[in-house]
Formats: C-alpha cells, structure tokens, sequence
C-alpha cells in the first residue's frame, strides 16, 4: 500500500486522532484510506477502528431505466450533501462511458464499482455462459486504470456454497446481483469462483494501484428469515480469511455485511467480522431491522445503521425510499443519505463520545437561545428546516408548534442573569455524564 505522508496528516486532522495512531492503523489492516494513484484531487478520506462513521451513496443506471443526466444530477446531490463515497451500481447502456462520466462527476470523493457486473453483462454477450474466468480480472483492470478507489469483490461465494445455497430451505438464496452471477457462472461452468482462482493476482492489481478490495457478501441475508445462518456466516469466514491474506501481503481491504436482520443480532454481527478479521473495517447495508417497511426502507436502515455503527461498524451504505421498489430519483437519493449520515453521527456519538459532539452542542445551545438562524444552518438540509421554519405564517420569536407558550419565553425573566454552559462545557458534561468509559 501507498502512505502519503500529507494525505495522512489531512486524514489526522480531520478526523481528530494522532498520525501516528493513524499509521498504525493503516498497518494493522484496522484502517483504509482511499486514493487510486490515477486518480487526482480525491478528497482524504479514512474507514476504521477509531474514526467517525462514514456513509457511502449508490448511484448508476439500471437494465430498464439508463439516464445519465440523472445519475450525474445523483451524483452531485450526493456530493452536496456530504458523503463520504460513491459506488457507479450502472447494469445498463455503455458501462465504460457511464463510469468515467460518473467518476468525474463524483469529484472529490473516493468512487466505487461492481466489476462483477459489466464482466457478467459484456461476458453473455461475448461468449456466452461460458465466460472466460480470466475475463472477469480484464475487467478489474480496466476499473482500476480509469481509477477507480475501491471495489466489490465476491470471492467469498465458493462454488460449494453456491451449490448448497440454491438446493437449501433458504428464503432467498441469494439477494446480491453480483453474488448471484458468479453462482450462475459457478454451476454453468461447474468451476470455482474466478475472484478465487485469480486471487493472487487480483492482490497484484490492487496493490499496484492503491486501491481497495471491498470483499463483497453474496450470502447477505435478503430478509431477516435467513439471517445468521449457515451461509452468511461461511462466507463471512472465507472474507475474514481472505482479508487477513490481503492485509499481509499490503493490500487494503473491507468485508461487506448484511443486509436485513433484526436488532438483537446487529451488535453480535459486527464483532463477530471484527474478531475473525482481527479487526478489518466492516461496510454494512444497514443492516435493515425489518422487512415491513416498503417506501420507507431508509428509515428501517437508519435505524439499524445506527446500532451497527455504535457497535464498530465503520461504513454505512445508504438505502433510499425506492429499495425493493425501484430506481431511486434524485430527491429519494437525497432523503436516503440524510437518513445514512443522521444514523451515523448518532452511532459516533456512542462510539466516539465527546470527539463527535460538538454540533449537537452547538445546535442545542442555539436551541436555548432560539437562535433559529444557527439551528439552520447546521441543520442536515438547511433548505429542508428552513422551508418548516416558515411553513405558517407568523413572525414568532419561538416556533410556531408553541408559540406564546414557548418554554423560554416562559422563562425568560429567570434566565436573564443566569450563566449558560459554553459548548466546551458541554461537551465535558457528556464526557463525566457518560454511563461508561469513551476510548
């Protein structure tokens, strides 16, 4: 891997932690930092053990729906609106042509793909179902010299567990496109994962271009029926294992997590990757917490999100309303990352303690003071707040839900000499007041 010194002192700064710690981190395999050598003006951005909680936003065209125009548009809300990365998802129309589109329209965040896709999708079409496994790595290659900064790699799903998983009592054997893919590959060509054949090489690759394998979940429960079973929890192993492999040999790495289960099983699912990778960053989908939620599956994620990403897990991707429905637009694309970043910050605030605070400290003293200006602007979409701000006529010094029976007006004759916590202050209040220690 490739340390840039000053990347890593602006990743040290941002984040709040100690280079050093950093370095250390980086490693042990406990943390990535994204940067592609081809790709220029990417933004310093870390995953892992002691840093904030970052979300990632999935964009691309679909087999039905190819909009570029949007996708770009997508791309471009996602940027605005602060997340951490972008991953191209695009099954539909030119696939080189969308990617590099994307990649500049991304700018500067670190952007991701599914190679998977374009080799099954261009494989067909060229060979048959007899692609080439070889074909599969081609493709990687041309991802990686576009410059591409991380992607999803199935070399978990073993042709073992593809044969056993479609003749199993699962619910749904298997809700991952690409995962799915290569087990059709698998049984067609009754052949072992390529991902797996080609392992040493495709270590090669990455390490030559800085970039890093997100070892994808295939096996990730689709529904929280199958989650935790045998399954997911093989190929969590053949992940763990073949992270440890990677992050000897200098190449950075993520696992990929679930998918949908209910809350009692989040906080055991993130330190049971965390214990069998010996602490490789875990980038989870959600996890949803119930499939009863169609049209509001963001808020099922957020939900779980927030738990996964107080018990350890270090990238959240976002889901918007339109999962399970549709192609997202690019409000729903909006909605769903607001709803990521909220969960995230509120799992930082467990995991992370006082380091992660300071604007809630900020908004709440804004809040005593009705200082709606500030509360505002640090709002998650000050457009958003100040659109409900002034949904009802009236230019009330308090909001419109209390009105004249605002509790600080109330009070307002009692508090005038009164002394109020700085957001220093606050922010120590939160250390003492803590039920348990913060690292």
């Amino acid at each position: 891997m490739i340390l840039d010194e000053n990347v890593l002192k602006d990743v040290a700064r941002i984040e709040g932690v100690d280079i050093d710690f950093l370095k250390r981190g980086v490693k042990a395999g406990r943390i990535i930092v994204f940067g592609n050598v081809k790709r220029k003006n990417v933004k310093p951005v870390a995953i892992g053990e002691g840093l904030t909680t970052k979300v990632n936003v999935n964009i691309g065209t679909s087999g039905t729906v190819v909009n570029i125009d949007m996708e770009v548009e997508k791309a471009k809300v996602a940027v605005e609106y602060s997340a951490d990365t972008i991953m191209d998802l695009s099954t539909g129309g030119n696939l080189d042509e969308i990617r590099r589109i994307l990649l500049k329209a991304s700018e500067p965040l670190p952007f991701g793909t599914v190679p998977t896709y374009q080799a099954w999708i261009e494989g067909v079409a060229k060979y048959g179902p007899s692609i080439p496994s070889d074909f599969f790595i081609s493709v990687v290659e041309r991802h990686l010299r576009d410059g591409v900064d991380f992607m999803t790699i199935h070399a978990g799903i073993t042709k073992e567990l593809a044969e056993k998983v479609v003749k199993s009592s699962r619910l749904m054997p298997s809700v991952s496109r690409g995962g799915t893919m290569l087990i059709v590959w698998m049984l067609e060509n009754n052949s072992e994962n390529p991902y797996i054949k080609h392992w040493d090489y495709l270590l090669e690759l990455f390490k030559e271009y800085n970039a890093v394998i997100s070892l994808g979940d295939a096996m990730r429960p689709g529904n929280i029926f199958d989650a935790h079973d045998e399954f997911q929890i093989a190929e969590l192993v053949n992940n763990a294992r073949l992270a440890r492999d990677a992050v000897a040999k200098g190449v950075q790495v993520m696992i990929e997590g679930p998918g949908h289960m209910t809350m009692d099983k989040i906080v055991a699912d993130i330190r049971l990757e965390k214990s069998l990778s010996g602490g490789v960053p875990y980038y989870v989908l959600g996890p949803l917490v119930t499939d009863a939620a169609p049209g509001y599956d963001h808020i099922a994620t957020a939900i779980g999100a927030a738990i996964a990403a107080a018990a350890g897990a270090d990238l959240i991707c976002y889901l918007t309303p339109a999962e399970h429905l549709g192609l997202p637009n690019v409000e729903q694309v909006k909605e769903g990352l607001i709803a990521a970043k909220i969960a995230a910050h509120a799992g930082d605030l467990v995991k992370l303690g006082p380091r992660a605070a300071r604007i809630d400290a900020a908004i709440s003293i804004a809040r005593a003071r009705l200082d709606w200006e500030t509360q505002i602007k640090l709002a998650p979409d000050p457009k958003k707040a100040l659109a409900i701000r002034n949904q009802f006529e009236g230019n009330l010094k308090s909001c419109t839900m209390c009105g004249q029976y605002c509790v600080f007006l109330l009070l307002d004759k009692y508090l005038r000499n009164r002394r109020e916590p700085t957001l220093d202050e606050l922010i120590e209040r939160l250390r003492k007041g803590a039920p348990f220690e913060f690292p």
